[in-house]
């Protein structure tokens, strides 16, 4: 794992805020569940020890742009600020704008932005906002429940989102995502976190460091 510069200082920063009088985030997360359990996949947030294992490999002190998919309340929002440099930037990106509203008044941080829009458009999306490519992107979207067509678009925007030797973090309840990471990661390590309910699988998709990151359409 890599250094954590100006963790402390930032820290403070990147804690709840209330501004706006922001709801309660479990009963947020759950009421959404309810409406939309395709899109979410589980009724409860991910376990600490599923955010600590899954952020493990970052090289914080290289990450200067970190891309979640699917943040809902922000379970591993808070870690990953916590860890990332002042330079650095975390943009996630949720179909759900219930959710957007709610995390741009939850955490009051110049390096994150929050977007409503899809995955699969990744690469236009971080494009517009001066990047051209992502050292890490992160998942937890239900890829075996997605309408059909979504789950290979998203794989394959994200491969070439990321920057040569990113990486593509992701956690699910289902273990059938490795035929989709397949086609565009050589290297894929998994794991499993059975502290997690229900206990979850880890996948670490690796792009290799001799891969040109490709521009937005």
């Amino acid at each position: 794992m890599g250094n954590l510069p100006g963790e402390i200082a930032l820290k403070s920063r990147t804690r709840l805020s209330r501004r706006g009088g922001a709801p309660n985030p479990f009963a947020l997360f759950f009421t959404q569940f309810l409406r939309h359990p395709v899109m979410i996949g589980s009724i409860i947030p991910s376990s600490r020890r599923t955010i600590d294992k899954m952020l493990s490999r970052v090289d914080w002190a290289n990450t200067k742009l970190f891309v979640e998919y699917g943040p809902g309340v922000g379970t591993f929002c808070g870690a990953i600020l916590d860890r990332l440099p002042a330079d650095g930037t975390l943009l996630v990106i949720d179909t759900n704008p219930v959710f957007i509203d709610y995390l741009r008044r939850r955490f009051a941080d110049p390096r994150f932005i929050a977007v409503n829009g899809s995955a699969a458009d990744v690469n236009e999306i971080i494009a517009s906002h001066g990047f051209k490519a992502a050292d890490y992107v992160l998942s937890g979207l239900p890829f075996s429940t997605l309408p059909p067509g979504v789950a290979p678009a998203i794989a394959e925007a994200t491969h070439r989102v990321l920057a040569p030797g990113g990486q593509f973090l992701v956690y699910q309840y289902a273990a059938k995502i490795v035929k989709l990471l397949s086609p565009h990661f050589a290297r894929i390590d998994e794991g499993l976190e059975w502290i997690n309910i229900p206990p979850c699988h880890l996948y670490w998709a690796h792009k290799d460091a001799a891969e040109p990151v490709a521009e937005a359409a």
